[in-house]
């Protein structure tokens, strides 16, 4: 049986639910997720590998309107995930109409020449009348495929998976067959303590930070992570920390534990809190973090 590979770009708005599709696709947390939107700031591999497959998933960030260069460079990011792809999925949150920003979206990827899918997420809050309602108010021929799905309950995921198997090409394994993604370590440990800031705080915090690894120490027992949380006013700062140190010493906690879990060992986790105005608007800064790329600058 020959061996059949490709890629797969997930667009959509932000927190319609992609980095939890890409999750439950998987079986395992690859893609921070939270109830907050723009959770997702860079384009994150998830890669599946069955026995006569395999299907490289990439989580994106949300589209939107964007009002710093960070949200820029998001969006850049996930325009640039539709190129050089096999497949396209758009990704809506069925508890709500097709809205103009959908409409934006849709009409942006009608000329790229590949299979679409509409994957319609959250069908476990709707009645069958309301999944047929918004059916009824979407252009068919507009895509190869209607799938809708619940992420987060992990419905219709398999059906998804095979599928997508459907419009697959014969092609070489491009990845090992036990690797779940490609991001470096420094990455996977930013977004995680990332992830437990925004679970953590509430107002403007959750979008007003970044997070940086300063620097990994791995002894034989235990890993000693530094890392800077970068925020962009002194009241921010304080908000992060909380009174005598609590919060901050909760967003280290809950992502030290996450961090045993997924390092397989012990480890010791340093947190510091800094400040740097307007950072979001600061290419510099923006490049600092990963977020913007000199090179493919356009």
């Amino acid at each position: 049986m020959p061996f059949k590979s490709g890629f797969v770009a997930i667009i959509g708005k932000p927190n319609v639910g992609k980095s939890t599709l890409l999750n439950a696709i998987l079986q395992k947390k690859v893609a921070i997720a939270t109830p907050k939107p723009q959770t997702t700031r860079d384009n994150i591999r998830g890669i599946l590998t069955l026995p006569d497959c395999q299907i490289v998933f990439i989580d994106t960030p949300g589209i939107h309107k964007a009002r710093a260069k960070l949200n820029e460079m998001m969006v850049k990011h996930a325009y640039d995930a539709i190129r050089d792809v096999d497949m396209l999925m758009l990704l809506i949150d069925g508890t709500k109409p097709l809205d103009s920003a959908d409409r934006v979206i849709i009409n942006s990827i009608k000329d790229i020449k590949v299979p679409k899918f509409l994957i319609i997420n959250k069908i476990d809050k709707l009645q069958k009348s309301e999944l047929l309602d918004l059916l009824g108010g979407i252009d068919s021929e507009q895509f190869d495929e209607i799938i809708p799905v619940s992420a987060l309950r992990s419905r219709n995921i398999e059906e998804l998976i095979n599928t997508v198997k459907g419009y697959l090409k014969e092609d070489v394994q491009y990845y090992p067959s036990d690797m779940i993604s490609d991001y470096p370590e420094e990455f996977m440990i930013s977004e995680i303590i990332r992830e437990k800031i925004m679970l953590n705080t509430e107002q403007e915090i959750p979008h007003a930070i970044a997070v940086s690894i300063e620097n990994i120490e791995h002894k034989k027992d235990v890993d000693v992570i530094n890392a800077l949380i970068v925020c962009e006013k002194s009241s921010q700062k304080s908000i992060i920390i909380g009174k005598r140190g609590e919060k901050l010493k909760d967003i280290a906690s809950f992502a030290r534990s996450e961090l045993e879990q997924r390092l397989g060992k012990k480890v010791f986790l340093e947190v510091f809190v800094s400040v740097e105005e307007n950072w979001r608007n600061k290419k510099y800064q923006l490049a600092n973090f990963g977020y913007y790329d000199k090179e493919n600058d356009g």
